[in-house]
């Protein structure tokens, strides 16, 4: 009895379930409470750079200092996420235990000073290096490690933003486009919901943020669906503007890196012009809307992720200047993640849109929030999501529009280049199967050096 008990499917199924909870309990608590200390840590770091305006002249000095103890212990640390994918798609050297603790200093560094950078990177780099860790010590199998490393992934970015769900379908969605990792759900589900309770019991709290607008009922949906064939229609042409805008953003970062490499030398100077660009843009701009990460406002009238939800809470350009800031910061080696400055420049290039196309600040704010996200990590589902966790139900709809028109607007370039294309966008032929988003890169670079190349200056 007991051997056919055993051979039974369920439970195979069964002990699948209580090795992948055995797993991500440490996993989620251990990733969970590293996230909680960095959060404090990026918090208190900018209460402190508000109080005192002054760091951000040292941001040279920082970007030398991040330089230098990356190169000093490092190693392959400095690939940051990308490393995680790679040894996700095809393991090599793993992830070395000093990235996490590398990451979560360096950053704290960047916005000490003024860095205009996320943190995402930081948590995702702190779930994957614990991952790695753990793996060895449990001595798992090549298989099992690249599941735990998306479990890591899962944790990091569910803790750091507060949504669980969110965080398990990123995990197994950032590894490849159009293709979904299911059979890393569970562990991912497990480690990034007890990552967020372990955040939660630390006493962490995460931005709320709230959607002012109510739906009308369209007489073909009354009672269980709410559209508006008008604001879908405007919501379809901004997430459009979403996803180019996550373009931008992604080649941007990409060229500013390739241009520093190729005509400065001595890689210390990197950060250090870096450093002194952002401070002359501050100059420029007049304000310091632009530096961090743009959660928290340093005097009443600033710009924030918080204010775009407002009508005026926005200008007209902010979402440009903060494309400009980030790019040049983490093109330049100063550390920290995308995520949420792309939230910042989605938020206010939604407000902007709203007010040119008579539409619901606040809801399009949201929209830009989740959308430029979508486009810029090539994550539609989890950025529906996330808009769920973080928005409410009740606009879903217009959430997965606005997200999936942006993912394939933004076409194949985003932030992680060691992304593989499992499914081209748009039916295309043009790249083949497992071609890496840095391949894409390359072929296109390739191609506008030799157009280029037949005009002579």
């Amino acid at each position: 009895m007991l051997r056919k008990i055993t051979q039974l499917e369920h439970y195979s199924i069964l002990k699948y379930l209580l090795k992948w909870l055995f797993l991500s309990l440490p996993l989620g608590i251990a990733t969970g409470s590293v996230v909680a200390l960095f959060i404090w840590l990026l918090n208190t770091s900018i209460l402190f750079r508000f109080s005192h305006p002054y760091l951000l002249y040292f941001l040279p000095i920082a970007g030398i200092a991040i330089h230098f103890i990356y190169k000093a212990w490092g190693k392959s640390s400095e690939k940051g996420n990308n490393l995680i994918i790679d040894e996700i798609h095809k393991p090599g050297g793993g992830v070395p235990p000093q990235m996490g603790p590398l990451v979560l200093i360096t950053t704290v560094l960047t916005h000490l000073f003024g860095g205009s950078a996320g943190r995402e990177g930081t948590a995702v780099q702190i779930g994957g290096s614990i991952a790695r860790l753990f793996a060895k010590w449990f001595k798992l199998s090549e298989r099992d490690i690249k599941v735990l490393l998306m479990a890591g992934i899962a944790s990091g970015f569910g803790s750091v933003f507060g949504t669980p769900l969110t965080g398990a379908i990123f995990g197994i969605e950032v590894i490849a486009l159009g293709k979904l990792k299911y059979d890393a759900i569970i562990p991912c589900l497990f480690a990034s919901i007890i990552g967020d309770i372990t955040v939660n019991a630390w006493q962490i709290k995460h931005t709320g943020y709230h959607i002012n607008f109510t739906q009308g009922n369209n007489f073909l949906f009354s009672g269980y669906l709410h559209w508006d064939l008008l604001l879908m229609s405007k919501i379809m042409i901004a997430a459009i503007v979403f996803g180019l805008a996550s373009y931008v953003f992604s080649e941007m970062i990409h060229n500013i890196k390739k241009l520093f490499l190729k005509f400065i030398s001595v890689k210390w100077l990197i950060p250090f012009i870096g450093g002194v660009i952002i401070i002359l843009l501050t100059f420029l701009v007049g304000k310091s809307d632009y530096l961090g990460l743009g959660v928290n406002p340093e005097y009443p009238e600033s710009v924030t992720i918080l204010s775009s939800f407002t009508n005026g809470g926005a200008d007209a350009l902010s979402w440009l200047w903060k494309t400009v800031f980030t790019a040049i910061t983490l093109g330049t080696g100063f550390k920290g993640g995308e995520v949420t400055p792309l939230f910042y420049i989605g938020s206010t290039l939604g407000n902007s849109l709203a007010v040119l196309m008579d539409a619901p600040v606040s809801l399009f704010a949201a929209l830009g929030f989740i959308a430029v996200f979508a486009g810029a990590t090539n994550t539609p589902l989890a950025c529906t999501i996330m808009g769920v966790e973080l928005f409410g139900g009740e606009y879903i709809l217009y959430f997965a529009l606005a997200c999936f028109i942006a993912y394939f607007f933004s076409g194949h370039t985003g932030i992680y280049s060691s992304q593989r294309i499992g499914i081209a966008k748009g039916w295309s032929n043009k790249y083949a199967d497992e071609t890496t988003l840095k391949d894409v890169q390359e072929k296109r670079d390739g191609y506008l050096a030799m157009k280029f190349s037949k005009y002579k200056f």
